[in-house]
C-alpha cells in the first residue's frame, strides 16, 4: 500500500496511511527535544543566576523544583484538555506560550521573578509531553509503524537530555546565562509554522465538559505529594512534610472517588485495571525511581570528584543518551520477535546489572568501566522505555490517548522526585558524616558538610595541605554515598524486572493495522 493510500471502512473515511505522517512526527520530535534540553540546561545555569540575581538557598530550591512541581501536577488535566479541545491545538498554543515565557525566564531580574517564570513554564511544558504521544496514536495507525515513531520519539528525549548540556556548556561559556533559555525561541517558531500546516487535529468526538473541582484535586494531590517528599529529603520528617503528604493522600483519594463517578472523567480510572496498562507504567516509575541517583549525582562525580569541565562532563555522559537512542529505535521490533516481557524484563535486568558494576567506582576509576556502564544503561532504558510507552498507548481506546500519555508522563516525573528525593538523601547522610581533617576551622567545616561543592569553595581559603587533606575526605565520603545509592538503585530495578515479568504476562503488541 503506498503511503498516499486512503483506506474507506464502513462507509466512513479513516486515514490508516496518513500523507506526512513522518513529516508530521519530526514536528512532534522538536517539542520533546525543546522539554528535554530545558530540563537540563537548568542545573548548569544555576551557578551563573545566583551569582547575577542573589537568591537565598531557599529561593534557590524553588527556582529549581518549581517547573516539576507544575508540570506533575498539570500533566493528567492537560492531557484530558487536549482530548477534549483537540491535541493540535493544545500543543501550538503551548508551544508559543513556553517560547514567550522562556523569554521571560532569561530576562528575570529578581529571585521572585524567576520563580514565577519557571511556575509558568511548567504549565506549558505540560501541555507538549502528552499531546505529542496523543498525537503519534491517533497519526499512526498501523501498530509497527507506531512502534518506530514512539522509538524515535523515546530516542529524542534521550537525546535532548544528552545534548542539553553540551550545547548549555557551550553557550555558558560563550553568552550570559539568559542565553540557555532563548535557544527555545527558534525551535518554537519552526514547531507552530510546520505543525499549523502538518499536524492532522485529532479529539476524542464525545468527551464531555472539563470537570475542574478534578483538576485542582489532582493539582492539590500531586504538588502536595511532591512538595513532602522534596521536603522530607532536605530537612528530615517535619510536620510541614508529614501535613502536606496528608493533604496530597486525601486531595488524591478524592480525586479517584470523583472520576469513578463522574459521567465523562478527567481520568478513566478503569484503565488501571488493565494488567498491562498498569505493569507498565509502575515499571516506569520505578525505573525512573532507580535510575535518578545516578542521574542525579553523575555529573557532581566527573566534575568535582574526576576534575572534568561541564563540557567534558557533558560528552562523558553521551554513551547512555546513544545506547538509548539505538535500542529506542530496534524495541518494537524485539518485542514482536520474542515478547514484551522478554524486552522489558530483560532491559530492566541490564540497566540494574551496570548500576550494580557502578558500586566498584572510586575517585581513582577510569572512563572505559564508566562509559561501558552508561552504555549498558542507555541500552536496557532504550528498551524498557520504548516498549512500556508502545504498551500504554495501545492499551486505551485512541480517544483517551492523551489522559493515558500523561498518566505515563506523571509515573516519571514522581519516579524521578521520589528517587532524588530518596536517594539523594543517602548520599547526603553519608557525606554530611565524613571527618573533619585535622586543623580545619570550625566555619570552614560546616559549609564543606553541606556539599560537595561547598567543600571545594570552603576550601579554596585553606592553606595547600589542609585544602588537599579537607576536599581529599569530602570526595571520598561523596563516593561512598554514591556507591550505597546506585546498590539501592540496583536493587529496586531488579525487583522491578521481577515484577515486570509477572505483570507484563501475555501482553501483546498489536500487528493489524486499526480501522
Amino acid at each position: 500500500m503506498s503511503s498516499s493510500t486512503v483506506q474507506r471502512t464502513s462507509g466512513t473515511d479513516e486515514t490508516v496511511y496518513r500523507p506526512g505522517r513522518w513529516l508530521a512526527l519530526a514536528v512532534l520530535v522538536l517539542a520533546v527535544l525543546l522539554v528535554a534540553v530545558d530540563a537540563t540546561v537548568l542545573g548548569l545555569a544555576t551557578p551563573f543566576l545566583s551569582e547575577d540575581l542573589k537568591p537565598t538557598g531557599t529561593q534557590l530550591l524553588w527556582i529549581g523544583d518549581v517547573y516539576s512541581f507544575v508540570i506533575a501536577g498539570l500533566l493528567v488535566s492537560m492531557g484530558s484538555l487536549g482530548d477534549r479541545i483537540g491535541r493540535k491545538k493544545l500543543l501550538l498554543s503551548g508551544a508559543v506560550a513556553f517560547g514567550a515565557v522562556s523569554v521571560l525566564n532569561a530576562y528575570a531580574t529578581t529571585p521572585e521573578m524567576m520563580i514565577a517564570a519557571r511556575a509558568l513554564l511548567g504549565v506549558a511544558g505540560a501541555t507538549l509531553m502528552p499531546s505529542t504521544l496523543a498525537l503519534i496514536r491517533n497519526i499512526f495507525h498501523d501498530p509497527r509503524e507506531r512502534s518506530l515513531a514512539i522509538g524515535i520519539w523515546g530516542a529524542m528525549a534521550s537525546a535532548g537530555a544528552a545534548v542539553g548540556p553540551v550545547v548549555g556548556g557551550f553557550l555558558l561559556e560563550h553568552f550570559w546565562w539568559g542565553s540557555v533559555f532563548l535557544i527555545n525561541l527558534p525551535v518554537m517558531a519552526v514547531l507552530v509554522l510546520v505543525g499549523i500546516k502538518l499536524l492532522p487535529e485529532s479529539k476524542n468526538p464525545v468527551a464531555g465538559p472539563w470537570d475542574l473541582i478534578s483538576v485542582g484535586l489532582s493539582l492539590i494531590g500531586m504538588i502536595s505529594v511532591v512538595y513532602a517528599v522534596k521536603e522530607a529529603a532536605t530537612h528530615g520528617a517535619s510536620w510541614e512534610a508529614g501535613a502536606a503528604a496528608v493533604i496530597g493522600a486525601a486531595a488524591l483519594y478524592l480525586f479517584g472517588r470523583r472520576q469513578l463517578t463522574l459521567p465523562s472523567p478527567l481520568l478513566d480510572m478503569r484503565l488501571f485495571r488493565h494488567r498491562g496498562f498498569s505493569g507498565a507504567v509502575l515499571a516506569d516509575l520505578l525505573t525512573v525511581l532507580g535510575l535518578s541517583g545516578l542521574v542525579f549525582f553523575l555529573s557532581q562525580f566527573l566534575q568535582l570528584v574526576q576534575g572534568r569541565s561541564p563540557f567534558e562532563a557533558g560528552l562523558a555522559e553521551l554513551p547512555a543518551a546513544i545506547g538509548a537512542v539505538a535500542t529506542g529505535l530496534l524495541a518494537g521490533r524485539a518485542a514482536r520477535r520474542f515478547s514484551v516481557r522478554v524486552v522489558v524484563t530483560g532491559g530492566l535486568a541490564a540497566v540494574a546489572a551496570a548500576l550494580g558494576i557502578l558500586t566498584l567506582v572510586s575517585q581513582s576509576t577510569g572512563y572505559p568501566l564508566l562509559g561501558a556502564s552508561l552504555l549498558v544503561v542507555g541500552i536496557g532504558a532504550g528498551f524498557s522505555f520504548t516498549v512500556t510507552a508502545d504498551v500504554i498507548l495501545s492499551s486505551v481506546p485512541k480517544e483517551q490517548a492523551g489522559a493515558a500519555s500523561a498518566v505515563s508522563e506523571t509515573a516519571y516525573e514522581l519516579g524521578a522526585a521520589l528517587g532524588i528525593a530518596l536517594l539523594g538523601s543517602i548520599v547526603t547522610g553519608v557525606y554530611r558524616d565524613f571527618a573533619t581533617p585535622a586543623g580545619v576551622p570550625s566555619g570552614t567545616a560546616a559549609a564543606a558538610h553541606e556539599s560537595l561543592g561547598g567543600a571545594v569553595e570552603a576550601a579554596a581559603g585553606l592553606p595547600g595541605q589542609e585544602a588537599a587533606a579537607l576536599v581529599g575526605a569530602a570526595q571520598e565520603a561523596f563516593v561512598d554515598g554514591l556507591r550505597l545509592a546506585v546498590g539501592v538503585g540496583a536493587a529496586v530495578l531488579f525487583a522491578t524486572a521481577a515484577a515486570a515479568w509477572f505483570l507484563l504476562r501475555g501482553q501483546k503488541l498489536a500487528d493489524g493495522i486499526e480501522h
